[in-house]
């Protein structure tokens, strides 16, 4: 026979229930807010004990509800809130269950596509979504075999919101992690977001791939001319993420494709020289700068990123040598139409020139004594000192090092 105890939490669970089924909206809202005072942080035994071991009763109220009323936004944070609490106890898996088989991880999905519903709401779907994922590796592959991998990236593209942008992106790390069978799709789907427009989600999402990196066994080819596209952006904090990710990549068989990405992002094709080539010796209108300006700023990044690379072997940097670093960066020098390009691009030249001899003596050949002197003298403020001859004659050098061994024997 049951004590009085269990009896009375008995009555009180029938009476809690009653009050749900027949309660308005500002009702259920009102037990819901009082639900997540009483039971946030609470252990699952606590909770079963409270609600007399009947917590499946309530929780199918709420997923219920959930389904039948996310579309509309209807006190869907307390919710998901709530329904958050079922999820995170301790001993959480029949509520698991119990939600995915409710098409739960779906619903969550929908939400994060609907543009009716605020931020706030995304971002505490995506709280349950993490929670589900980090319940194990059978939850990760339903929600990617529920395409969750591409709602969550969009979310992340598409929201104006820092929080719940970093929510997504830590759905995406978790989905990766202890995921063999879809984190390939994972890293696909982050590669995708680097064209995005929205800086930050740009730097989240170069910040994942470079943890991720680490654990794919292949590496996708289209990541090469994304990230290098990435450098036109005018955020430093992307363009260091950028330049980080290429130097963690120089350890991958896609490491040949970025180094000769990076030389040619220093000098533009024929066409695009026709259109900059005027910049040097005509006047210009500042709209016609503002066209010119994504392109000068990843010329300035390829030439930080070459010359950080450059720092770390000279292996890599014989393989920049054999590409015509040399001469792109002395073309770079030569764009006056942009200072920071000239001033990093003297500074690797600068580096090269020091380590090896070929490079000085080809470099003092192709511009002569007088500017190789102020490049050696100067190299950080060479920039504000070459004149428009100057300039001509270091964007149409000559120079081609087939190898630099020599310098290393």
């Amino acid at each position: 026979m049951s004590s009085f105890k269990e009896r009375k939490a008995t009555t009180m669970l029938m009476a809690f229930l009653k009050e749900w089924d027949s309660g308005t909206k500002a009702t259920r809202s009102r037990m819901l807010n009082k639900f997540i005072s009483l039971y946030q942080g609470k252990t699952g035994s606590q909770l079963e004990q409270e609600f007399s071991q009947g917590g499946s009763l309530f929780f199918a109220r709420l997923t219920t509800w959930l389904r039948l009323s996310y579309m509309f936004g209807t006190y869907l944070s307390e919710i998901l809130l709530s329904i958050g609490i079922f999820l995170s106890i301790s001993n959480s898996n029949r509520y698991n269950v119990e939600f995915v088989e409710d098409g739960g991880i779906l619903t969550l999905l929908e939400i994060l596509g609907l543009n009716n519903l605020g931020d706030q709401h995304k971002a505490e779907a995506l709280k349950l979504l993490q929670i589900l994922a980090k319940t194990g590796s059978q939850y990760k592959e339903l929600v990617c075999e529920s395409y969750g991998v591409r709602a969550v990236a969009e979310c992340l593209a598409k929201s104006k919101v820092e929080e719940t942008q970093e929510q997504a992106q830590v759905v995406l790390e978790i989905l990766a992690h202890g995921n063999p069978k879809y984190q390939y799709q994972v890293y696909k789907g982050l590669i995708a977001l680097l064209p995005s427009g929205s800086p930050n989600a740009q730097r989240l999402a170069l910040q994942t791939l470079r943890v991720i990196q680490q654990i794919v066994s292949t590496t996708h080819p289209n990541i090469v001319d994304s990230l290098l596209g990435v450098l036109q952006s005018m955020h430093l904090e992307v363009q260091y993420e950028a330049v980080h990710l290429i130097k963690d990549l120089m350890n991958t068989d896609v490491r040949p494709a970025l180094l000769k990405g990076l030389v040619a992002l220093l000098k533009p094709s024929q066409k695009e020289n026709k259109k900059f080539r005027p910049h040097i010796l005509e006047d210009t209108t500042v709209e016609q700068f503002s066209d010119q300006l994504p392109y000068f700023i990843q010329q300035a990044a390829a030439v930080r990123a070459i010359g950080m690379l450059s720092q770390e072997s000279t292996e890599l940097c014989e393989e920049l040598i054999k590409l015509r670093v040399v001469h792109n960066l002395l073309f770079v020098m030569g764009n006056r139409d942009h200072s920071e390009s000239q001033r990093q691009a003297s500074l690797v030249l600068e580096y090269y020139v020091l380590s090896f001899p070929v490079v000085e003596e080809q470099v003092r050949k192709a511009i002569g004594d007088t500017l190789f002197q102020m490049l050696m003298d100067n190299a950080e403020s060479l920039y504000m000192k070459i004149d428009l001859v100057q300039a001509d004659l270091l964007a149409s050098n000559q120079v081609n090092i087939p190898r630099a061994k020599e310098a290393t024997d």
